[in-house]
Protein backbone atom coordinates (compact mmCIF):
# COMPACT_ATOMS: atom_id res chain seq x y z
CA UNK A 1 0.00 0.00 0.00
CA UNK A 2 1.64 3.25 -1.15
CA UNK A 3 2.09 5.14 2.37
CA UNK A 4 2.29 9.37 2.01
CA UNK A 5 5.74 10.65 2.74
CA UNK A 6 4.85 13.29 5.32
CA UNK A 7 7.28 16.74 5.35
CA UNK A 8 8.59 16.31 9.60
CA UNK A 9 6.52 18.28 11.94
CA UNK A 10 7.39 21.51 12.82
CA UNK A 11 7.87 22.45 16.56
CA UNK A 12 5.38 25.69 16.81
CA UNK A 13 6.56 28.70 18.11
CA UNK A 14 5.40 28.84 21.75
CA UNK A 15 3.73 31.75 23.60
CA UNK A 16 6.19 32.21 26.76
CA UNK A 17 3.94 33.54 29.65
CA UNK A 18 3.98 37.42 29.38
CA UNK A 19 5.76 39.38 32.21
CA UNK A 20 3.41 39.92 35.38
CA UNK A 21 3.26 43.34 35.07
CA UNK A 22 1.04 43.47 38.78
CA UNK A 23 0.99 46.80 41.00
CA UNK A 24 -0.44 47.12 44.31
CA UNK A 25 -4.13 48.56 44.57
CA UNK A 26 -4.15 52.34 44.86
CA UNK A 27 -6.83 53.54 47.24
CA UNK A 28 -8.17 57.17 46.71
CA UNK A 29 -8.70 57.36 50.98
CA UNK A 30 -6.31 60.37 52.08
CA UNK A 31 -5.48 58.50 54.90
CA UNK A 32 -3.84 55.48 53.25
CA UNK A 33 -2.13 57.92 50.76
CA UNK A 34 -0.77 59.95 53.26
CA UNK A 35 -1.96 58.25 57.02
CA UNK A 36 -0.60 61.05 59.45
CA UNK A 37 -1.59 63.99 57.12
CA UNK A 38 0.64 67.09 57.05
CA UNK A 39 1.82 68.26 60.08
CA UNK A 40 -0.18 70.88 60.55
CA UNK A 41 -3.41 68.66 60.25
CA UNK A 42 -1.79 66.63 62.85
CA UNK A 43 -1.99 68.94 65.09
CA UNK A 44 -5.04 70.10 64.94
CA UNK A 45 -6.32 66.58 64.78
CA UNK A 46 -4.32 66.31 68.80
CA UNK A 47 -5.85 69.58 70.08
CA UNK A 48 -9.45 69.66 68.13
CA UNK A 49 -13.17 68.64 68.66
CA UNK A 50 -15.33 67.07 65.96
CA UNK A 51 -18.15 68.65 64.31
CA UNK A 52 -20.19 66.43 67.19
CA UNK A 53 -18.06 67.70 69.94
CA UNK A 54 -16.87 64.35 70.29
CA UNK A 55 -13.04 64.20 70.93
CA UNK A 56 -10.93 62.88 67.06
CA UNK A 57 -8.81 59.97 67.19
CA UNK A 58 -5.44 60.40 68.14
CA UNK A 59 -2.81 60.20 65.13
CA UNK A 60 -1.68 56.60 66.81
CA UNK A 61 -5.14 55.75 66.97
CA UNK A 62 -5.91 55.99 62.72
CA UNK A 63 -2.56 54.60 61.86
CA UNK A 64 -3.76 51.57 63.76
CA UNK A 65 -6.76 52.12 62.12
CA UNK A 66 -5.84 51.83 59.00
CA UNK A 67 -2.97 49.13 59.59
CA UNK A 68 -5.89 47.20 60.90
CA UNK A 69 -8.32 47.94 57.64
CA UNK A 70 -5.53 47.10 55.00
CA UNK A 71 -3.28 44.90 56.62
CA UNK A 72 -5.03 41.80 55.78
CA UNK A 73 -5.70 42.65 51.93
CA UNK A 74 -2.36 43.79 51.04
CA UNK A 75 -0.89 40.51 53.08
CA UNK A 76 -3.03 38.69 50.51
CA UNK A 77 -2.42 40.65 47.33
CA UNK A 78 1.21 40.21 48.38
CA UNK A 79 0.98 36.31 48.25
CA UNK A 80 -1.41 36.24 44.81
CA UNK A 81 1.26 38.16 42.97
CA UNK A 82 4.12 36.42 44.50
CA UNK A 83 2.38 33.08 43.57
CA UNK A 84 1.16 34.11 40.15
CA UNK A 85 5.06 35.09 39.32
CA UNK A 86 6.48 31.77 40.86
CA UNK A 87 3.64 29.70 38.60
CA UNK A 88 4.71 32.12 35.70
CA UNK A 89 8.21 31.24 35.59
CA UNK A 90 7.71 27.58 36.48
CA UNK A 91 5.42 27.63 33.31
CA UNK A 92 7.79 29.14 31.17
CA UNK A 93 10.57 26.57 32.21
CA UNK A 94 8.89 23.75 31.31
CA UNK A 95 6.95 24.97 27.96
CA UNK A 96 10.82 25.85 26.88
CA UNK A 97 11.93 22.35 27.66
CA UNK A 98 9.20 21.00 25.86
CA UNK A 99 9.57 22.52 22.71
CA UNK A 100 12.96 24.57 22.40
CA UNK A 101 15.12 22.04 20.47
CA UNK A 102 19.19 21.05 21.95
CA UNK A 103 21.23 23.84 20.53
CA UNK A 104 23.08 23.30 17.93
CA UNK A 105 26.77 23.22 18.49
CA UNK A 106 28.22 21.98 15.53
CA UNK A 107 27.53 21.68 11.61
CA UNK A 108 27.13 18.61 9.59
CA UNK A 109 28.19 19.47 6.43
CA UNK A 110 26.87 17.08 3.49
CA UNK A 111 28.93 17.19 -0.43
CA UNK A 112 25.89 15.96 -2.62
CA UNK A 113 25.25 16.18 -6.58
CA UNK A 114 21.80 16.81 -7.71
CA UNK A 115 22.02 13.65 -9.57
CA UNK A 116 22.29 11.86 -6.16
CA UNK A 117 18.34 11.75 -5.93
CA UNK A 118 18.68 9.79 -2.52
CA UNK A 119 20.38 13.25 -1.16
CA UNK A 120 18.29 15.35 -3.09
CA UNK A 121 14.68 13.81 -1.37
CA UNK A 122 16.52 13.72 2.15
CA UNK A 123 17.15 17.64 1.81
CA UNK A 124 14.09 18.54 0.69
CA UNK A 125 12.44 16.59 3.33
CA UNK A 126 14.45 17.72 6.15
CA UNK A 127 14.47 14.19 7.67
CA UNK A 128 18.26 14.35 8.47
CA UNK A 129 18.34 17.55 10.26
CA UNK A 130 15.03 16.13 12.44
CA UNK A 131 17.41 13.14 12.95
CA UNK A 132 20.51 15.13 14.19
CA UNK A 133 18.80 17.94 16.12
CA UNK A 134 18.31 15.66 19.20
CA UNK A 135 22.21 14.89 19.01
CA UNK A 136 22.73 19.22 18.73
CA UNK A 137 23.72 18.64 14.71
CA UNK A 138 22.84 20.87 12.37
CA UNK A 139 23.03 19.90 7.99
CA UNK A 140 24.55 22.30 5.77
CA UNK A 141 24.26 20.83 2.49
CA UNK A 142 26.84 21.66 0.01
CA UNK A 143 26.10 21.29 -3.68
CA UNK A 144 29.35 19.96 -6.29
CA UNK A 145 28.67 19.04 -9.94
CA UNK A 146 30.50 15.46 -9.86
CA UNK A 147 32.47 13.01 -7.68
CA UNK A 148 35.94 14.89 -8.07
CA UNK A 149 34.96 17.76 -7.22
CA UNK A 150 33.27 16.41 -4.35
CA UNK A 151 36.06 14.70 -3.45
CA UNK A 152 38.45 17.67 -4.08
CA UNK A 153 35.85 19.38 -1.07
CA UNK A 154 36.29 16.34 1.34
CA UNK A 155 39.75 16.63 0.94
CA UNK A 156 40.32 20.53 1.61
CA UNK A 157 37.82 19.97 4.63
CA UNK A 158 34.92 21.96 3.05
CA UNK A 159 32.62 18.87 3.62
CA UNK A 160 32.27 16.39 6.25
CA UNK A 161 30.70 13.37 4.51
CA UNK A 162 29.65 12.86 0.73
CA UNK A 163 28.39 10.13 -1.57
CA UNK A 164 30.17 9.54 -4.83
CA UNK A 165 30.68 6.70 -7.46
CA UNK A 166 33.19 4.34 -7.86
CA UNK A 167 35.77 5.93 -9.00
CA UNK A 168 36.46 9.09 -7.62
CA UNK A 169 37.20 8.05 -4.17
CA UNK A 170 40.46 5.42 -6.01
CA UNK A 171 41.91 8.85 -7.68
CA UNK A 172 41.58 11.03 -4.42
CA UNK A 173 43.49 8.06 -2.32
CA UNK A 174 46.51 7.94 -4.97
CA UNK A 175 46.41 11.71 -4.04
CA UNK A 176 46.63 11.20 -0.38
CA UNK A 177 43.45 12.32 0.11
CA UNK A 178 42.93 11.55 3.98
CA UNK A 179 38.66 10.13 4.04
CA UNK A 180 37.36 6.83 4.90
CA UNK A 181 34.55 4.19 3.59
CA UNK A 182 31.23 4.65 5.40
CA UNK A 183 28.96 2.35 3.57
CA UNK A 184 27.42 1.75 0.01
CA UNK A 185 24.42 1.48 -2.11
CA UNK A 186 23.52 -1.65 -4.00
CA UNK A 187 25.33 -2.04 -7.69
CA UNK A 188 23.26 -0.47 -10.17
CA UNK A 189 24.75 -1.30 -13.61
CA UNK A 190 21.94 -0.04 -15.94
CA UNK A 191 22.05 3.73 -14.22
CA UNK A 192 25.17 4.60 -16.37
CA UNK A 193 25.56 4.28 -20.03
CA UNK A 194 27.12 5.41 -23.46
CA UNK A 195 24.93 7.00 -25.30
CA UNK A 196 24.78 9.04 -29.24
CA UNK A 197 22.73 11.71 -30.55
CA UNK A 198 19.60 9.94 -32.35
CA UNK A 199 21.37 10.56 -36.22
CA UNK A 200 24.86 9.09 -35.18
CA UNK A 201 26.02 6.37 -37.16
CA UNK A 202 27.76 4.47 -34.68
CA UNK A 203 25.55 1.58 -33.61
CA UNK A 204 28.11 -0.16 -31.98
CA UNK A 205 30.93 -0.09 -29.41
CA UNK A 206 33.04 -1.68 -31.78
CA UNK A 207 32.06 1.38 -33.82
CA UNK A 208 34.04 3.84 -31.43
CA UNK A 209 37.77 3.37 -32.43
CA UNK A 210 38.92 6.80 -33.20
CA UNK A 211 36.50 8.48 -32.23
CA UNK A 212 35.98 11.33 -29.42
CA UNK A 213 34.43 10.47 -26.16
CA UNK A 214 32.88 12.77 -23.59
CA UNK A 215 33.61 11.65 -20.09
CA UNK A 216 33.45 13.34 -16.43
CA UNK A 217 37.52 12.19 -15.81
CA UNK A 218 37.67 10.02 -12.62
CA UNK A 219 34.14 9.52 -12.06
CA UNK A 220 32.81 5.91 -12.19
CA UNK A 221 31.86 6.45 -15.83
CA UNK A 222 35.93 6.57 -16.60
CA UNK A 223 36.17 2.86 -15.51
CA UNK A 224 33.12 1.89 -16.83
CA UNK A 225 34.43 3.01 -20.62
CA UNK A 226 38.09 1.38 -19.80
CA UNK A 227 35.97 -1.96 -19.24
CA UNK A 228 33.31 -1.41 -22.07
CA UNK A 229 35.90 -0.48 -24.47
CA UNK A 230 38.08 -3.85 -22.99
CA UNK A 231 34.88 -6.16 -23.37
CA UNK A 232 34.76 -5.44 -27.29
CA UNK A 233 37.99 -5.63 -28.22
CA UNK A 234 39.08 -2.31 -27.97
CA UNK A 235 41.82 -0.49 -25.76
CA UNK A 236 41.71 2.63 -23.72
CA UNK A 237 44.14 4.48 -26.32
CA UNK A 238 41.88 3.50 -29.29
CA UNK A 239 39.49 6.69 -28.58
CA UNK A 240 39.71 10.07 -27.68
CA UNK A 241 38.57 10.94 -24.00
CA UNK A 242 37.85 14.54 -24.08
CA UNK A 243 37.37 15.12 -20.23
CA UNK A 244 34.31 17.55 -19.39
CA UNK A 245 32.04 17.83 -16.81
CA UNK A 246 28.06 17.02 -17.14
CA UNK A 247 27.00 20.51 -17.75
CA UNK A 248 29.49 20.80 -21.31
CA UNK A 249 29.65 17.68 -22.08
CA UNK A 250 25.83 17.68 -22.74
CA UNK A 251 26.63 20.99 -25.04
CA UNK A 252 29.44 19.55 -26.72
CA UNK A 253 27.67 16.58 -27.56
CA UNK A 254 24.26 18.62 -28.63
CA UNK A 255 26.82 20.75 -31.07
CA UNK A 256 28.88 17.60 -32.33
CA UNK A 257 32.03 18.32 -30.75
CA UNK A 258 32.21 14.90 -29.28
CA UNK A 259 30.77 11.61 -31.08
CA UNK A 260 29.81 9.71 -27.84
CA UNK A 261 28.68 11.05 -24.09
CA UNK A 262 29.51 8.36 -21.61
CA UNK A 263 27.05 9.89 -18.15
CA UNK A 264 24.91 8.50 -15.68
CA UNK A 265 21.79 9.10 -14.54
CA UNK A 266 19.56 11.19 -14.58
CA UNK A 267 21.59 13.01 -17.31
CA UNK A 268 21.18 9.54 -19.21
CA UNK A 269 17.58 9.49 -18.98
CA UNK A 270 17.36 13.62 -19.62
CA UNK A 271 18.92 13.32 -22.83
CA UNK A 272 17.06 10.67 -23.96
CA UNK A 273 13.90 11.96 -23.56
CA UNK A 274 14.82 15.86 -24.34
CA UNK A 275 16.74 15.21 -27.39
CA UNK A 276 16.25 12.11 -27.98
CA UNK A 277 19.71 10.34 -27.61
CA UNK A 278 20.28 6.64 -27.79
CA UNK A 279 21.88 4.54 -25.62
CA UNK A 280 24.19 2.34 -27.10
CA UNK A 281 25.41 0.26 -24.25
CA UNK A 282 25.04 0.74 -20.35
CA UNK A 283 27.26 -1.38 -17.58
CA UNK A 284 25.14 -4.55 -17.47
CA UNK A 285 27.96 -7.55 -17.56
CA UNK A 286 30.93 -4.41 -17.57
CA UNK A 287 31.36 -2.93 -14.35
CA UNK A 288 28.90 -2.85 -10.77
CA UNK A 289 28.60 0.73 -10.66
CA UNK A 290 28.72 0.96 -6.74
CA UNK A 291 27.98 4.08 -4.85
CA UNK A 292 29.97 5.20 -1.61
CA UNK A 293 29.33 7.12 1.43
CA UNK A 294 32.51 8.80 2.30
CA UNK A 295 33.58 10.46 5.52
CA UNK A 296 36.42 12.95 6.82
CA UNK A 297 38.20 10.40 8.94
CA UNK A 298 38.97 12.80 11.95
CA UNK A 299 35.44 13.95 11.84
CA UNK A 300 34.06 10.26 11.76
CA UNK A 301 36.53 9.10 14.86
CA UNK A 302 35.51 11.87 16.42
CA UNK A 303 31.38 11.35 15.59
CA UNK A 304 30.34 7.69 14.93
CA UNK A 305 26.83 8.33 16.57
CA UNK A 306 25.96 11.08 13.61
CA UNK A 307 27.23 8.76 10.95
CA UNK A 308 24.81 6.00 12.42
CA UNK A 309 22.22 8.58 12.21
CA UNK A 310 23.13 9.33 8.72
CA UNK A 311 22.59 5.63 8.26
CA UNK A 312 19.23 4.99 10.00
CA UNK A 313 17.72 8.19 7.84
CA UNK A 314 18.95 7.02 3.97
CA UNK A 315 17.77 3.46 4.94
CA UNK A 316 14.52 5.05 5.88
CA UNK A 317 14.15 6.91 3.07
CA UNK A 318 15.39 4.25 0.88
CA UNK A 319 12.80 2.20 1.48
CA UNK A 320 9.75 4.51 1.14
CA UNK A 321 11.27 5.96 -2.14
CA UNK A 322 11.56 2.36 -3.69
CA UNK A 323 7.73 1.47 -2.56
CA UNK A 324 6.83 5.04 -3.81
CA UNK A 325 8.74 5.70 -7.05
CA UNK A 326 6.05 8.00 -8.98
CA UNK A 327 5.76 10.74 -5.35
CA UNK A 328 9.55 10.43 -4.73
CA UNK A 329 10.21 11.44 -8.45
CA UNK A 330 7.47 14.52 -7.85
CA UNK A 331 9.82 15.61 -4.86
CA UNK A 332 12.83 15.10 -6.71
CA UNK A 333 12.16 16.36 -9.85
CA UNK A 334 12.20 20.30 -9.06
CA UNK A 335 15.50 20.36 -7.01
CA UNK A 336 16.88 18.68 -10.27
CA UNK A 337 15.54 20.76 -12.80
CA UNK A 338 13.94 18.00 -14.55
CA UNK A 339 10.56 16.67 -14.88
CA UNK A 340 8.98 13.88 -13.10
CA UNK A 341 9.31 11.72 -16.19
CA UNK A 342 12.90 11.66 -16.42
CA UNK A 343 13.25 11.39 -12.62
CA UNK A 344 11.16 8.18 -12.61
CA UNK A 345 13.05 6.77 -15.28
CA UNK A 346 15.80 7.55 -13.34
CA UNK A 347 14.99 6.52 -10.26
CA UNK A 348 13.80 2.67 -11.59
CA UNK A 349 17.55 2.45 -12.58
CA UNK A 350 19.38 2.94 -9.27
CA UNK A 351 19.23 0.60 -6.65
CA UNK A 352 19.20 2.31 -2.63
CA UNK A 353 19.99 1.35 0.73
CA UNK A 354 23.21 2.44 2.67
CA UNK A 355 25.19 -0.63 3.37
CA UNK A 356 28.41 -0.97 6.27
CA UNK A 357 31.52 -1.81 3.27
CA UNK A 358 31.93 -5.73 3.09
CA UNK A 359 35.05 -8.08 1.80
CA UNK A 360 33.47 -8.47 -1.42
CA UNK A 361 33.27 -4.99 -1.97
CA UNK A 362 36.41 -3.90 -0.85
CA UNK A 363 37.63 -6.12 -3.54
CA UNK A 364 35.93 -4.96 -6.67
CA UNK A 365 36.96 -1.39 -5.44
CA UNK A 366 40.54 -2.95 -5.53
CA UNK A 367 40.06 -4.02 -8.96
CA UNK A 368 39.02 -0.72 -10.44
CA UNK A 369 41.77 1.20 -8.14
CA UNK A 370 44.52 -1.97 -10.02
CA UNK A 371 43.06 -0.94 -13.19
CA UNK A 372 43.77 2.58 -13.17
CA UNK A 373 47.00 1.63 -11.74
CA UNK A 374 47.88 -0.56 -14.47
CA UNK A 375 46.68 2.49 -16.95
CA UNK A 376 48.82 5.38 -15.36
CA UNK A 377 45.55 7.11 -15.22
CA UNK A 378 46.66 7.37 -10.83
CA UNK A 379 50.17 7.97 -9.93
CA UNK A 380 50.57 5.07 -7.54
CA UNK A 381 48.71 1.69 -6.74
CA UNK A 382 46.93 1.97 -3.43
CA UNK A 383 45.73 -0.44 -0.63
CA UNK A 384 41.68 0.42 -0.69
CA UNK A 385 41.24 -1.51 3.11
CA UNK A 386 43.53 1.11 4.29
CA UNK A 387 40.73 3.51 3.43
CA UNK A 388 38.00 1.12 4.89
CA UNK A 389 36.11 2.49 8.14
CA UNK A 390 35.99 0.20 11.30
CA UNK A 391 33.05 1.52 13.41
CA UNK A 392 33.13 0.81 17.06
CA UNK A 393 30.94 -1.98 18.14
CA UNK A 394 27.80 -0.57 19.37
CA UNK A 395 27.64 1.67 15.92
CA UNK A 396 28.71 -1.29 13.81
CA UNK A 397 25.15 -2.84 15.08
CA UNK A 398 23.39 0.68 14.93
CA UNK A 399 24.80 0.39 10.77
CA UNK A 400 23.71 -3.01 10.62
CA UNK A 401 20.48 -2.61 12.01
CA UNK A 402 20.05 0.06 9.39
CA UNK A 403 19.62 -2.34 6.48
Amino acid sequence: MSQELKAPPVAQPFAVPFAVQGALPHSTAEGVANPLGTDDQARELGRGKSAQGTAAPSIRTRLLQATQRFAVPLALGFVALFALIAASVIFAAKANAQVTPAKANEVLRIGFQKSASLFVLQKAQGTLESKLAPLGVEVRWVEFPAGPQLLEGLNVGSVDVGFVGEAPPIFAQAAGANFVYLGHDPAAPEAEALIVRKDSPIRSVADLRGKKIALNKGSNVHYFLVKLLEANGLKYGDIQPVFLPPADARAAFERGSVDAWVIWDPFTAAAQQQIGARIVADAKGVANNFAYYLGVRSYVERRPDVIAALFEDTQQQAQWLKQNIKQAAAIIAPQQGLSTEIVEVSLRRYQFGVRPLSDQVIREQQKIADTFAELKLIPRSIDVRQAAWTPPAAVAARLAAAR
